[in-house]
């Protein structure tokens, strides 16, 4: 047991190590460069027109999104870009407003135009978002959508940013509107679909065909989207708040398991990888640390009994704080109740039912007392000198022996003693005396 502890102690080790070093390559928003983004031709049209860039800004506003955008608003050519458009679906921010005043002042200080479309339909753009929104030269919002409950204002009291040029007692602080309504109110135009907000730019060139029924409408001028490249999507995704709570959940059962299941396996390495990367988004992420050791002091509790063999006080002790855990783990970004009957129930029904019954079926062992086993003859499957495997009635179990005694592999061996969910053998013949001796003691 004490092997496999200290197995799993430098796979944790090893994992808070490699967070230190990669969340502040991440989490620094203003060191990336034009070079980490892809750019994708809207379509192959050239022209002497400028071009429009797209940029996609889905869910919270996290340090790898904010660079983006940041990095966008302060490499813009005019000469060759026309617009910047940012499609975005948005409900909050993970960042701090010192990073989300710079962000807005790249764009009241961009050289061109800076357009929003809030879209497709079921886009959603609230708090520090719709703020930043606000600041825009031009807003579209496709019907479905809808924007608003901006929260408290990011910005410093008296400064000149305000959104949409609004009163500071806006109703919009706490309400949204949708697509009529933000029509009504002149807040925004009418953008259904991404063409029809890019028609819209002044510049954006097309041209008509009218030899067709209906005429139809072409772009002249060159778009190009502009997206994460795979890394820094990776890392944005893992800072989702439901992203980051199930790698922590999976990977602390992983690692569980692996402690009661013999041999190092797969289980041991996805769990550690899985917690390195939940470290990432528990630290971007408002993150509560007394939620954090809810959740690891429930998985020691179910070890606690999964080591028994059946669910008792410590199962009801880990249950409760699994709960308690997950509901209360990040502070004003609640998780979906999907998220949490996924973590909570299944955290449960491994931890509580499924380890046991796998401890239990693994090891051949249908009761919790074993007494039967001592006396058994069985054969060593690898050499114990002192720790190794061993099969008695079929069944592999983990075994210690003398260190005056070691076993090869294929030599018969008898159980002389049981701890916990080790046996302690003997050699058929030749057994130390006072190993014997010590086994009668028990």
């Amino acid at each position: 047991m004490s092997r496999r502890f200290t197995f799993l102690l430098a796979l944790l080790l090893i994992a808070i190590g490699l967070s230190i070093f990669t969340v502040p390559a991440f989490a620094d928003h203003g060191e990336g460069s034009k070079d980490d983004q892809e750019q994708i031709p809207f379509n192959d049209l050239s022209g002497p027109s400028r071009a429009v860039e797209v940029i996609e800004i889905s869910g919270l506003l996290d340090p790898v999104l904010t660079g983006m955008m940041i990095d966008t608003l302060s490499n813009i050519d005019p000469t060759e870009t026309l617009a910047i458009v940012f499609q975005v679906n948005s409900t909050g921010a993970v960042v701090s407003d010192k990073a989300l005043i710079d962000l807005a002042d790249h764009i009241l200080d961009a050289p061109v135009p800076i357009s929003f479309w809030i879209g497709p339909s079921g886009s959603r753009a609230t708090g520090p978002m719709a703020q930043l929104v606000g600041l825009g030269d031009d807003v579209g919002i496709s019907p479905g959508a809808r924007f608003g409950a901006m929260g408290d204002s990011i910005f410093p009291p008296n400064s000149n940013y305000q959104p949409f040029d609004l009163p500071v007692d806006t109703d919009l602080i706490t309400e949204t509107v949708g697509f009529n309504e933000a029509l009504e109110r002149e807040l925004a135009r009418q953008s259904p679909v991404l063409p029809d907000h890019l028609f819209g730019i002044d510049g954006f060139e097309v041209v008509i065909d009218e030899t067709v029924d209906p005429p139809t409408v072409e772009p002249i001028t060159q778009t190009r989207f502009k997206k994460l490249d795979i890394i820094k999507q990776f890392f944005h995704t893992v800072a989702s708040p439901a992203v980051a709570y199930l790698l922590l959940i999976v990977g602390l059962g992983l690692l569980v398991f692996e402690f009661f299941t013999a041999g190092v396996g797969i289980a041991g390495v996805l769990g550690a990888g899985c917690f390195l990367f939940s470290t990432y988004g528990l630290y971007v992420l408002p993150t509560r640390w007394w939620g954090i050791l809810l959740l690891v002091l429930a998985f020691l509790s179910y070890s606690i009994d999964i080591q028994a063999g059946v669910p008792r006080t410590w199962t009801a002790i880990g249950t409760i704080s699994l709960l308690f855990g997950s509901l209360f783990l990040f502070d004003g970004t609640p998780l979906s109740w999907i998220t949490l009957v996924v973590g909570i129930v299944g955290a449960f029904a491994g931890m509580a039912a499924g380890m046991p019954s796998m401890v239990r079926t693994r090891f051949s062992s249908p009761t919790i007392g074993r007494e039967w086993m001592i006396g058994e003859m069985g054969e060593a499957i690898e050499p114990l000198s002192p720790n190794g495997l061993v099969k008695v009635r079929e069944a592999v179990w983990r075994a210690t022996t003398n260190r005056a005694t070691p076993i090869e592999v294929g030599e018969p061996i008898r159980v002389a003693g049981i701890d916990g969910l080790w046996l302690e053998v003997e050699p058929e013949e030749g057994a130390a005396k006072d190993y014997r001796d010590r086994s009668k003691n028990k």
